[in-house]
């Protein structure tokens, strides 16, 4: 009989990356996965070879969302659970049921954190981030199982509880998928990309001056695909400075589909600004993509996404608030040969290599 495992998430699962590649791990290891989001007006039809529920909920963000997702969540688990499941929340917004539901029927409870959580720009200075920190700081402690993204991250959270998580990077298998040409995307051919990509294009990531620096590069236009707080102001902007025909933006696509943009592009951008701890330690999966489709990439220089474009040279790093010095970084990179770096970077950073103590950790417990 296989083992369940219910996996939380407070997202609509569809976008997911890193949360899927766990899932599918875990299905093809033998487990019977579950895996529990919320349901969304705009949620997108889901077709997963393991079993997903989405939870619609009264409140879709604010206060009220996450008691209603806490509660609804807790009773979920306790109704579907046995003493033979398995569980494992994704990031501090799911811990608390989590960890409530495992001591109740004594079984183990797997904390993946993607992010410095109490870190997080939206909810610094704010009441919410005591509530958050409380429920962080009683049952961390107590935990035995944790992962989190990288070493920065496992780093701070042993300073804060004396217990060091292990680490996987949000790095995604080596791609499959259709190419296409910028024809058939609707891009320019005679223009060089620059692009900006993933669901968190939010403020304080570079955005507003990547939109500036392409402004005023003659033959290069800005591509932004996805979705963030920062998009409808960009848009506004675009607007008002009359650069239509040197920003295009494309909201959230598949994942298939985000790779065929990412793909043409000449130039990947991750310009995170060192605005607080969560961005100063971030280590973004469109990094990887960047890599994964042979694009060169420009980067700020937060701590974990220098430390892999210096080591395997893959392109340059800049401040991005000194405009010029990013229009400079963008031409070079854009008119370099980076393929052989891309070629050596692809073979080590790979999630076929990322997975294997992924492997070995889930592994015990069948």
């Amino acid at each position: 009989m296989k083992r369940k495992i219910f996996i939380s998430t407070t997202n609509d699962i569809t976008t997911d990356n890193r949360v899927n590649k766990v899932a599918v791990l875990l299905e093809e290891l033998g487990y019977e996965v579950k895996w529990i989001g919320r349901k969304l007006a705009s949620s997108s039809e889901l077709k997963r070879s393991y079993g997903t529920e989405r939870m619609k909920l009264l409140f879709t963000n604010g206060g009220l969302f996450y008691a209603e997702f806490q509660l609804r969540l807790f009773f979920k688990l306790l109704f579907e659970c046995d003493r033979k499941s398995m569980l494992l929340a994704n990031d501090l917004d799911t811990l608390l049921p989590n960890f409530l539901i495992s001591r109740f029927f004594g079984i183990p409870l797997v904390y993946d954190s993607h992010e410095y959580f109490c870190g997080v720009p939206e909810i610094q200075g704010r009441w919410v981030k005591g509530v958050w920190l409380a429920i962080e700081r009683f049952i961390f402690p107590r935990l035995e199982h944790l992962w989190t993204v990288n070493e920065s991250i496992a780093g701070l959270y042993e300073q804060d509880y004396g217990k060091r998580p292990q680490v996987f990077r949000n790095i995604s298998p080596l791609p499959v998928f259709q190419q296409k040409s910028r024809t058939e995307l609707g891009l320019p051919k005679d223009m060089k990309i620059a692009i900006n990509q993933g669901s968190g294009m939010n403020v304080n990531r570079g955005l507003e001056e990547a939109v500036e620096a392409i402004s005023a590069m003659n033959s290069w236009i800005l591509l932004l695909v996805g979705s963030g707080d920062a998009i409808p102001g960009l848009k506004d902007l675009v607007q008002q400075k009359g650069w239509e025909e040197k920003v295009m933006f494309v909201g959230r696509v598949s994942y298939a589909q985000l790779l065929q943009y990412t793909s043409v592009a000449d130039v990947g951008l991750s310009l995170d600004k060192d605005t607080n701890i969560n961005y100063r330690f971030s280590l973004p999966n469109k990094l990887f993509d960047y890599i994964h489709c042979n694009t060169p990439v420009v980067t700020s220089q937060v701590l974990e996404v220098k430390r892999i474009v210096n080591h395997y040279g893959i392109g340059r790093t800049v401040e991005p608030e000194n405009i010029e010095a990013l229009r400079l970084a963008i031409e070079a990179v854009g008119s370099e040969d980076f393929n052989p770096a891309l070629k050596v970077a692809q073979e080590a950073l790979c999630w076929e290599k990322e997975q294997i103590p992924l492997k070995a950790f889930y592994g015990q417990f069948l």
